[in-house]
């Protein structure tokens, strides 16, 4: 096999991972999970083989290839190696159901799809095996990826591909409706790497990437995937669940230099007593943060325990990552920061003006990460999709500094007493008090059928509080954030619903 037009072919496989082995960086260790490594020469050849082997499947240019599959070194294989055939790889949330997967294997069409050996359950491969457009399954992690691989051709060069060219599909997470599928061209990948990537975070060719955000993900594709391969570093994977104690484990073993988090992990890993400087890693030199707004006080108790600033920000899924963000030498705690470079941000209202600082509106944003499009959902495309700009569905206020400061999903707005009130600025009163882990905020109606804030909290000794501690804590929302804004009711849970990406559904916490 081999690519026509190479002269102008951007298959952003050639630039991610050709060219370090052509400019004799092949020898470099790309990816490290618990079992084995794979250098960059390592990976081309067996991305060239994979490749290969779709090609003697059948499987062909621009046909979809689902990706179930835990974060070890085949999934680079497998999402390289799709693209380098001009297959059209689609990463699956390996948590999500089996009838939600089902669904985005139905939607996609998939032709083919790789899963892990440890989440083919027999239940899911009787979905798998009852589809009919899924003419391959290969189980990755085993003799099953080692004899689909096995006599394979190498040096297969990438087809030929234009900037604009869709490269793989995302699937948004769904936490408020059936997940869409999101296109991404091969000119996305590269310039994310070049704007955050390189811009914010920084990252330098001896780095080493971890990041707790699955590759799944359009946070975590980044962070573990497209960021450390943009310059030639290093990632390592961490295959099962990102639990403090797992995560604290990979910064010992593996001394990182970079991690990517999410907020909740980033609250269970200050509550964990081996917490310190570094985090485990004498090298950690760089925390990011991103799925939802870091609360401040996180921010701050991180910096003091464990040394490092976390650099907050706000990406999607539709545009592939973060586009606003604190960076290391300007951080405001709070804030989602300012626009990475390469990116413009505006604020407007519901008639699309935009809004004097310090009002909310919903964030619309312009970048060249943005997506294709949803697949086959014409009208949720266009009302997203509005010529260069995106609109993000999320309430932002832009401060007269021109930091930009989270307020809530559109949809989850409450308005109390005739005023605006913000759900995330009343969790982040509840989680600044010591004894609160996590908190959310809905709306509730009182006996008047007028809607107040209803909280719900995880306290950090995991008590179930009491009613002395319900008073301190609405009297600390009071005196910080304003007396109309403190929720009237609070309940002590367990857990909070999230989605299998870490965002917490707070519509499932409303009550009719």
């Amino acid at each position: 096999m081999t690519g026509t037009g190479q002269g102008t072919n951007v298959n952003a496989v050639d630039w991610f991972l050709d060219r370090h082995i052509r400019d004799g960086r092949g020898g470099r260790v790309a990816f490290t999970d618990p079992w084995r490594s794979l250098t960059y020469a390592d990976l081309g050849r067996e991305s060239e083989k994979f490749a290969a082997a779709l090609t003697r499947t059948g499987i062909g240019r621009e046909q979809r290839i689902a990706l179930i599959m835990l974060d070890t070194v085949d999934f680079p294989i497998a999402f390289w190696g799709a693209i380098r055939a001009g297959v059209v790889p689609v990463p699956i949330n390996t948590l999500l159901t089996v009838e939600t997967i089902e669904y985005i294997l139905r939607d996609s069409r998939a032709a083919g799809v790789v899963v892990s050996s440890e989440l083919a359950t027999e239940q899911l491969l009787a979905v798998l095996r009852a589809i009919p457009e899924l003419r391959l399954i290969v189980k990755a992690g085993g003799a099953d990826m080692a004899n689909f691989l096995a006599t394979e051709e190498t040096g297969v060069a990438p087809v030929s591909a234009s900037p604009d060219d869709v490269a793989f599909w995302l699937y948004s997470s769904g936490s408020t409706g059936a997940p869409k599928g999101v296109r991404h061209v091969h000119a996305s990948l590269r310039f994310t790497a070049e704007t955050y990537g390189m811009q914010v975070l920084d990252i330098q060719a001896d780095d080493i990437m971890f990041s707790a955000a699955k590759a799944f993900h359009a946070y975590g594709l980044g962070n573990c995937m497209t960021f450390p391969m943009a310059v030639g570093a290093s990632a390592v994977f961490l295959p099962t669940r990102p639990t403090p104690d797992a995560v604290l484990g990979m910064m010992k073993r593996y001394q990182p230099t970079m991690f990517g988090g999410v907020p909740t992990l980033y609250a269970g890993l200050l509550a964990n007593p081996t917490i310190g400087p570094g985090a485990g890693s004498n090298r950690l030199r760089r925390c990011i943060s991103a799925g939802e707004a870091l609360p401040a006080d996180i921010g701050h108790r991180w910096k003091s325990m464990v040394g490092l600033d976390i650099l907050d920000g706000i990406g999607s899924t539709e545009m592939l990552h973060i586009f606003i963000s604190n960076r290391a030498d300007d951080i405001r705690y709070g804030t989602s920061g300012k626009p990475v470079p390469g990116y413009e941000a505006v604020v407007l209202d519901e008639h699309g003006r935009p809004v004097p600082h310090g009002e909310a509106g919903e964030l619309v944003v312009r970048g060249d990460s943005a997506a294709d499009g949803y697949w086959n959902q014409r009208t949720k495309t266009r009302k997203t999709f509005q010529g260069e700009w995106t609109h993000t569905g999320d309430t932002y206020i832009r401060d007269a500094d021109g930091y930009y400061r989270y307020q809530g999903r559109s949809d989850e707005m409450l308005k109390v007493s005739g005023v605006w009130v913000s759900p995330f600025e009343v969790e982040e009163a509840l989680i600044s008090h010591p004894s609160v882990l996590e908190a959310a905020v809905v709306g509730h109606e009182d006996r008047d059928g007028l809607t107040k804030p209803k909280a719900f909290l995880i306290l950090r000794d995991g008590s179930s509080g009491d009613t002395e501690l319900l008073d301190v804590l609405k009297n600390h929302v009071k005196d910080r954030i304003g007396v109309w804004k403190y929720p009237r009711w609070i309940e002590f849970v367990d857990s909070l619903p999230k989605t299998a990406t870490g965002k917490i559904q707070r519509f499932r916490l409303r009550t009719p």
